[in-house]
């Protein structure tokens, strides 16, 4: 059953009555194991694990917007980005999506994200002068 929305798009192929694979533009990534009845406390979960992924998922699509218009860079760039920034500092990678989110509605950004933030973005700014810096 496919979908699309964000950036690309996703299907889950059931491959057999055990096998489920869940495809996306990004990597293929296999389902969990499905052994006998899910109870509901297991199924809330899941329910819950999921909203909380598309939620995130589509706070780091805003964010990669923002570095695109900004920093005309090209959306896989602005992932590699946020991913660089989440790693170097060491916050989850949608909070740092937050934060540039925030930034683009006029909040501060932190010293150390906006530091890394613009190291990322220069080494992979087409242009290589760093316009709309943003720290």
């Amino acid at each position: 059953m496919p979908w699309r929305g964000g950036r690309g798009q996703a299907s889950i192929e059931i491959l057999s009555p055990t096998e489920l694979v869940m495809t996306t533009s990004r990597t293929p990534q296999p389902l969990p194991e499905i052994k006998g009845e899910a109870s509901p406390a297991h199924l809330q979960q899941e329910n819950d694990q999921l909203r909380h992924a598309v939620a995130s998922h589509a706070t780091v699509d805003q964010a990669i917007g923002v570095l695109i218009a900004v920093h005309r860079i090209a959306p896989a760039a602005g992932f590699e980005v946020l991913r660089e920034v989440s790693q170097q500092t060491n916050i989850k990678l949608h909070s740092v999506a937050e934060t540039v989110i925030g930034w683009a509605l006029g909040e501060p950004l932190p010293r150390r994200v906006g530091r890394e933030l613009d190291a990322a973005v220069q080494r992979r700014s087409p242009r290589g002068d760093g316009a709309g810096q943003a720290g």
